[in-house]
């Protein structure tokens, strides 16, 4: 069984300056509730409880939001505000947190690779925080990909179908389907220029990968940009195989922009108002 997410979220946030020069991106609020806090609670709804995070420097409000705050709790005790606490106090009681810095920013693979320690040996989740996923009716994202990981014991990232002109924003999949929602993947290429990409399938902060994935990263060369990057690493597994591609199921919206962020905003705003 999966038990354990990883989050690295050791980014500046340099899209959202000055906002960010004191506050973690991770921390800017969608409406009441702070980006990184759906995500912690669509792990938690996947049963991945042990949550760990790889921060770094000035990203301390992200332990403290999942901490108790007792001079604050005090200070609204019996009052009707004391209800805004209820959803994370619950989050804090189901899930345990660990936390590791990454000292430099050397890519998404270095970042995961520096979470080895408080991962273990064992297969993990991955949520990209900039990643809002929403759904209405189905499981979440990340229930999803654990339910697609048991039945097939493999690494999956999550994709979707991105304009072609977009796909030099995203590391792009090819591969043979195994189902409508289902690839196998052979092949993976970080931001392709548009006549060099394998398709449009993007994938998108979403994985399931397995313990192999640190020894892979632990002897990968820098690729794209002098950064370790998670496709590298993620292509050594697909040659055997071994990853798979997943259409997931909901919305997915890119918080890591300006533009995602407002229409993150906007779109809980009205699920709010009807109630959703």
């Amino acid at each position: 069984m999966l038990k354990k997410c990883l989050f690295p979220v050791a980014g500046y946030g340099t899209r959202f300056l000055p906002a960010t020069k004191a506050m973690p991106k991770e921390m800017l609020p969608i409406l009441d509730k702070p980006l990184v806090q759906y995500g912690v609670e669509e792990a938690a709804a996947a049963g991945l409880d042990r949550i760990c995070f790889v921060t770094g420097r000035g990203k301390r409000a992200i332990e403290d939001h999942f901490d108790v705050s007792f001079e604050l709790e005090s200070s609204i005790a019996g009052t009707g505000k004391e209800n805004a606490l209820q959803g994370i106090r619950s989050l804090i009681a189901r899930c345990s947190f660990s936390y590791t810095r990454q000292r430099e920013m050397l890519g998404l693979g270095h970042a995961i690779l520096t979470g080895r320690q408080i991962v273990g040996v064992e297969a993990f989740g991955v949520i990209l925080a900039d990643d809002l996923c929403l759904t209405e009716n189905e499981a979440g994202v990340m229930s999803q990909m654990a339910e697609i990981y048991q039945q097939h014991k493999c690494s999956v990232v999550a994709i979707e179908e991105v304009p072609l002109d977009q796909v030099d924003r995203y590391g792009v999949i090819a591969g043979d389907a195994m189902t409508e929602d289902l690839i196998r993947v052979t092949d993976m290429v970080e931001k392709p220029p548009v006549d060099a990409a394998p398709s449009n399938f993007a994938i998108i902060g979403r994985y399931v990968l397995t313990p192999d994935i640190f020894d892979i990263l632990e002897t990968l060369p820098p690729g794209r940009n002098g950064e370790v990057q998670i496709t590298d690493a993620l292509m050594e597994q697909a040659k055997a195989g071994r990853v798979l591609a997943y259409k997931f199921k909901g919305r997915r919206i890119d918080c890591g922009s300006v533009e995602g962020f407002v229409e993150a905003t906007n779109y809980c705003f009205e699920r709010s108002r009807m109630g959703v």
